[in-house]
């Protein structure tokens, strides 16, 4: 899973999203996550088609809408609007009380090849506790909000204990904390813009981000994170941003 994704939450279906995922490809990214409930799947699907890129160098992410009544036709028809023949990650966009059920139709997918990989988005050290004992394959991803702001500690900690991948959404914070008089002194200090200091702090930890944007400029300055590292001082000062209490739980 490339460390670099675009999230499409919020754009909406048709020439947005194209443009959106079609300027990230052209920029680089090789990561392109969206979900059934985003409603875009299909422009995502299209700008990949037309992007010139062969299918398997782009890797593309989709949820499960939690509420479907018949998972694997949810996933069929995910396929469909993608216009792809698998995925290469699926994931359940949060737990509820059919969680088991729909992971068994995950697995399934896993099995038949319509996904490559299978994981969660919103699950805390106990959900994933439960899934990796009832469970017959354990979650390759799980997906969660992830920043300086909510350095989850032991969660990403569980999650390498279980051999999870962990993966930030939001790992800007929605735009919320690029002003922060922290983040503004470290990216100073590193030359660099807040966003791109923001989305290294994770990259540092090996940690994959999917940052969302609309803006073809800001889609570029995003993807320049590769070419500078964050030095011991800086990473441990954006640690201390955490408001979380570095805990085990998605929310």
């Amino acid at each position: 899973m490339p460390l670099l994704g675009l999230g499409v939450w919020r754009i909406p279906d048709g020439e947005q999203t194209e443009s959106a995922v079609m300027w990230a490809l052209e920029a680089g990214y090789r990561h392109i996550d969206t979900a059934q409930l985003y409603g875009n799947e299909a422009a995502v699907g299209r700008a990949v088609d037309t992007s010139g890129l062969h299918r398997t160098d782009v890797f593309v992410t989709t949820k499960l809408n939690p509420q479907a009544r018949n998972p694997d036709l949810a996933l069929h028809e995910s396929l469909e609007r993608l216009a792809m023949g698998h995925v290469d990650l699926f994931l359940i966009h949060w737990p509820t009380p059919a969680a088991l059920e729909q992971w068994r139709a995950l697995e399934r997918a896993y099995d038949e090849g319509l996904a490559r990989a299978i994981g969660i988005s919103n699950w805390g050290a106990r959900e994933l506790d439960d899934i990796a004992v009832h469970g017959r394959i354990r979650p390759h991803v799980n997906q969660v909000e992830f920043s300086p702001f909510q350095f989850r500690r032991a969660l990403l900690e569980h999650c390498h204990r279980l051999q999870i991948t962990l993966e930030a959404y939001s790992p800007l914070t929605r735009g919320q904390s690029l002003e922060n008089k922290t983040i503004v002194r470290v990216a100073r200090e590193h030359g660099r813009t807040p966003a791109q200091v923001m989305l290294r702090w994770a990259i540092e930890r090996d940690v994959a981000v999917i940052p969302k944007s609309t803006h073809r400029a800001r889609i570029i300055e995003n993807a320049e994170i590769f070419d500078f590292q964050l030095d011991p001082a800086a990473i441990a000062t954006l640690d201390a941003l955490d408001q979380t209490g570095g805990t085990a739980s998605a929310r």
